[in-house]
């Protein structure tokens, strides 16, 4: 008995033109994200676009090819080209134009500025369904790869050992080039080339040596001024009498031999990696809103150290409208633990919970009971502590784990985004905002299918 097969017909013509809207499903994250494009207020945009003979593309094609690009895996221009050919969900978005990949990468480069406020608007939208307000938020890092190696990195010794050695290189074929004129003797080495090459290199190297040396003053003038600042207030404890620890040492004004330039990205920075060893890369802060899991803050720092970065994201936290609410407590791991961003946050009206220690896993019985109250006028840090050995304190903190660790984990596996594509800081921090907005838009998606 033969089997019975569908007919498979390539060849005939379709009676009735297709419809883009029959291709996906109602519930596709494509359709979604176009849906909140066309919400979104793209004037600033638009008015940058300059009258000329060819006709444009629609910002809100592109930003959505972008969006959803980025929530799905696909970053590189020239892989959302090909995806507007080989993608049903990216032909919906383009409405089956092709737009070209440097057309791509320009409209990206060209308008991250203009993200923020983007950022903003898909946060309104998210305010304004009911699924945002603001109140407990959790704040951490992680180091993205820069689009650079780390095997491009020159330290300063290392360029002054470079230069000592291509400049004795010089002298060595000036000194060969003399005798060759004497002797009249052609050894069939193109001296002038050989010379030109090395002349470039000695420029490459003292460029790198000057912009290495503005660097270090600009470091040591801030670590001048913390350290005045640091003084000033043990100065005042000490008249007290309520002075801890030792007495702040100045740092020192020299130049340090292993700082490091990247000839590919000058501002990325080698920095540490948890597990061990180090990559050239961009320290990426982003504060989550505990209880819709949506990012609130976010941008991108050269600072390998957390601690310095917590009063940025308060600032952005406290800029935003009164309509999403305002931070009520903050939770953070011991990398942000100090005086000064606990004050930071009292001072903004936030309850810090901020660990002073690695928290390890499982608690011991004793650690488990209940601390001894404090004195009203016990220190911000001895409260802070307190706090966190507290049950409701450990409760409250316990909250991190699952709510901002999560998500570096769904931005790097689920969107597979873990190096940077665009390089300088200004451009891989609007990148970053580009990330943190597609991630929004798929949590968005979950949200508002729950209302």
């Amino acid at each position: 008995m033969g089997t019975n097969f569908r007919p498979l017909d390539r060849d005939t013509l379709l009676l009735l033109p297709p419809s883009l809207h029959d291709w996906l499903p109602a519930n596709h994250l494509a359709r979604f994200i176009s849906d909140i494009v066309a919400k979104l207020d793209l004037r600033a945009i638009r008015s940058e676009y300059r009258g000329s003979g060819t006709a444009a593309y629609q910002p809100e094609m592109l930003l959505a090819l972008l969006c959803y690009g980025y929530a799905t895996g696909v970053f590189s221009s020239r892989k959302l080209e090909r995806a507007t050919y080989e993608s049903v969900a990216f032909r919906f978005l383009t409405a089956d134009q092709h737009p070209e990949h440097d057309t791509i990468a320009t409209f990206r480069r060209r308008f991250l500025a203009h993200l923020t406020p983007i950022f903003e608007q898909v946060l309104s939208i998210a305010a304004e369904s009911g699924v945002l307000k603001i109140g407990r938020v959790s704040l951490d890092g992680t180091k993205m790869k820069a689009n650079a190696s780390k095997h491009h990195a020159l330290s300063y010794q290392h360029a002054q050992d470079l230069k000592r050695q291509i400049q004795a290189e010089v002298q060595q074929l000036l000194r060969r080039a003399e005798q060759a004129d004497r002797e009249d003797d052609d050894d069939g080495l193109d001296l002038p080339k050989e010379l030109a090459r090395r002349e470039d290199r000695l420029r490459v190297i003292d460029d790198a040596l000057k912009r290495i040396k503005d660097r270090e003053q600009e470091r040591v003038d801030v670590e001048q001024a913390e350290y005045q600042e640091k003084l000033s207030t043990y100065k005042v404890k000490e008249k007290q009498k309520k002075a801890r620890g030792k007495k702040p040492v100045r740092p020192s004004k020299k130049i340090n031999p292993k700082a490091q330039i990247n000839l590919t990205d000058e501002e990325s920075r080698i920095m540490p990696v948890s597990g061990g060893g180090f990559i050239q890369g961009y320290n990426a802060q982003n504060v989550v809103d505990c209880e819709s899991r949506l990012l609130v803050s976010t941008f991108v720092s050269q600072s390998a150290n957390d601690m310095s970065l917590l009063p940025k994201s308060i600032d952005q936290l406290m800029a935003l409208p009164e309509s999403f609410g305002r931070p009520t407590e903050l939770l953070a791991d011991a990398g942000y633990f100090s005086e000064r961003n606990l004050t930071a946050c009292e001072k903004s009206g936030i309850t810090p919970y901020i660990s002073d220690r690695r928290e390890r896993h499982g608690l011991r019985l004793r650690d488990m009971a209940e601390p001894k109250p404090l004195a009203l006028d016990a220190p911000i840090k001895d409260r802070a502590r307190h706090r966190l050995r507290t049950r409701s304190g450990r409760a409250i903190y316990g909250l991190r784990k699952s709510t901002i660790e999560p998500i570096f984990g769904i931005i790097k596996a689920a969107m597979g985004f873990r190096d940077f594509l665009l390089r300088g800081i200004e451009k891989v921090t609007g990148e970053w905002k580009l990330v943190s907005l597609a991630y929004n838009m798929r949590r968005l998606q979950v949200l508002q299918a729950t209302i």
